[in-house]
């Protein structure tokens, strides 16, 4: 599918997002308070057995420019992409008794992360895991689970992180590589043809569209990287140098935000959730 023709059907599909995220917030222009969601941990026991996205709750040791650690992009990134996998596939998303999209927080020392078939965690050039929480993620992901890493960028922030993970899953027998363009994860359903680089809405604001660049010369390009299991299967996906997520978050809040980067956005999210539901 063209990204023309994508960008038509998200746009249709735009409407029907004014019913999951409320009225009232778009008349707003869906501006709100970061951070200032509670946190929905997940339950001992998942409500359905359709599909669900889990946000992972994690201890920021640093601090990175625009960044608020684990709640960065909850919970509107994670309602919204699910919205549009039920109307762009024919996947069943987890509902609430009000019709909308379930969404769940989780720890690494919950048991309910073992119910969580695909779990998100936003600004880890912050995350600093402790001792208890190493051997369970490990355990998490070579059990089959699926963690996407969002939104950090730069030199600091990918030392950062690259340490943590090394520390779960050893980098001389895990390591990371960089995901090519003829992978087919890409052609889950819509042809991606670049990594985009997404910035998050106020500093695209702040720069009136000029640059998506958040750390100037330290953030040149987006880059699309793994650690692959010994059978190939992606554990970790990591979006670097690029604000995946807020192009799912912000969908409703500025048109002009929303065409520059949500039909990419969504087309490399949607391909992402169909690869990992079925490898």
């Amino acid at each position: 599918m063209g990204r023309a023709r994508l960008a038509w059907k998200i746009g249709a599909a735009a409407v029907v997002a004014l019913l999951v995220v409320g009225a009232a917030a778009y008349a707003q222009g869906f501006r709100f308070r970061e951070g200032s969601a509670s946190a929905r941990y997940a339950p001992a026991h998942m409500p359905d057995a359709a599909f669900v996205v889990c946000r992972l709750a994690y201890r920021s040791v640093r601090s990175e420019p625009m960044g608020i650690g684990w709640q960065t992009d909850y919970p509107y990134a994670e309602i919204n992409l699910t919205t549009r996998l039920s109307e762009l596939t024919k996947t069943r998303v987890s509902r609430d008794a009000s019709g909308d999209p379930n969404h769940f927080v989780v720890r690494l020392t919950d048991n309910a992360l073992f119910n969580c078939p695909l779990t998100v965690a936003s600004d880890v050039g912050s995350l600093g895991f402790r001792p208890e929480e190493i051997e369970r993620l490990r355990t998490y992901l070579l059990k089959g689970g699926f963690l996407w890493v969002d939104d950090f960028w730069g030199t600091p922030a990918w030392d950062q992180w690259s340490t943590e993970i090394a520390k779960v899953l050893p980098a001389s027998e895990y390591p990371i590589v960089d995901v090519p363009l003829g992978d087919p994860m890409l052609r889950s359903m819509f042809e991606v043809a670049k990594i985009p680089q997404i910035t998050n809405i106020q500093f695209w604001r702040g720069v009136d569209g000029r640059s998506t660049a958040e750390r100037g010369t330290d953030s040149p390009e987006a880059y699309l990287r793994a650690i692959r299991d010994l059978h190939g299967r992606v554990m970790v996906l990591m979006t670097y140098n690029t604000d995946v997520a807020d192009s799912w978050e912000r969908e409703g809040e500025d048109p002009r935000f929303f065409y520059q980067f949500s039909p990419d956005g969504y087309a490399l999210g949607i391909n992402v959730l169909l690869h990992a539901m079925t490898h």
